[in-house]
């Protein structure tokens, strides 16, 4: 059960997604948030700040570099303030942190105490990152001890979930999830199994029988395909809005970002996903 939630945020309106899905989130499970912003010492002290503070003038860098903090961290402590007042008003209990370091390893040290952790597609840097996720959502999704709910730019009340299962360790745990999700939230549940083959009716089936106590409003759909396309096509086509899945580790990519299945599926779909691993 889903009781304490991180949430971070960098001041991006990814972030501010991230903030109104969680809300909704612990609103559902009646639980805590707790909102993290972490000063980047990477981009803090790196080679563009040290070029900067020399083209500028700045003497000694030192100096420069604990105004640019001291400003960095004002910045965050605004931003947890809005959060602050956000869950206020919304009736949410919360707390709030301000940590420095590379944000990726700060956020999962503090996953560590949390049930989930809330992030966006992108953050404040969106219009520089060509890739499928920010360099941050990234590394947090590889290194997260806790599952990651990974939101959109806008927020959009789910209405339609889709969970992935294969039978893998990683999408038994994602039905889990689906599961308390589903009840906790009021949500109907899709179960989709992509295979060829008989293998894919006992797939269903095992979905059937655990599903059956949770009392959730569930769908079951075997697809003869290949995975990454039949699920892409079944959630346009069907208009789902939500995906749980177990991440995949079915090629080289999985070491460095997602896996295939997983990697496909968040390329072309855009709305959240909840993501085991």
């Amino acid at each position: 059960m889903i009781k304490k939630i991180l949430v971070t945020l960098d001041g991006s309106s990814y972030s501010k997604s991230a903030v109104e899905y969680s809300i909704w989130l612990a609103r559902g499970f009646g639980a805590v948030l707790a909102g993290l912003h972490v000063v980047d010492l990477v981009a803090l002290e790196g080679p563009f700040i040290h070029d900067l503070s020399g083209s500028l003038g700045f003497e000694p860098f030192l100096n420069f570099s604990t105004k640019m903090k001291e400003a960095l961290e004002a910045n965050g402590q605004r931003l947890l303030d809005s959060f602050q007042e956000d869950c206020k008003k919304a009736g949410i209990e919360c707390a709030k942190e301000l940590s420095f370091g590379i944000v990726s390893n700060e956020i999962c040290e503090r996953a560590h105490l949390a049930d989930l952790v809330v992030v966006g597609r992108h953050g404040v840097n969106a219009m520089f990152e060509h890739g499928l996720l920010g360099s941050t959502t990234e590394g947090v999704i590889r290194k997260s001890p806790r599952p990651v709910f990974i939101v959109p730019e806008t927020f959009s009340v789910p209405k339609n979930p889709l969970l992935c299962y294969d039978a893998s360790p990683n999408s038994k745990k994602a039905m889990h999830s689906a599961a308390e999700f589903s009840r906790a939230l009021s949500l109907p549940l899709t179960v989709i199994s992509v295979s060829k083959g008989k293998e894919g009716d006992n797939v269903i089936n095992e979905a059937r029988e655990y599903l059956g106590p949770y009392g959730v409003n569930a769908r079951f759909v075997r697809i003869d395909d290949e995975p990454p396309s039949g699920i892409e096509r079944y959630y346009l086509e069907n208009k789902c809005d939500l995906v749980f899945m177990g991440v995949t580790h079915h090629s080289r990519i999985a070491q460095m970002v997602l896996g295939s299945t997983t990697e496909h599926v968040m390329r072309r779909v855009g709305g959240p996903f909840f993501l085991e691993r």
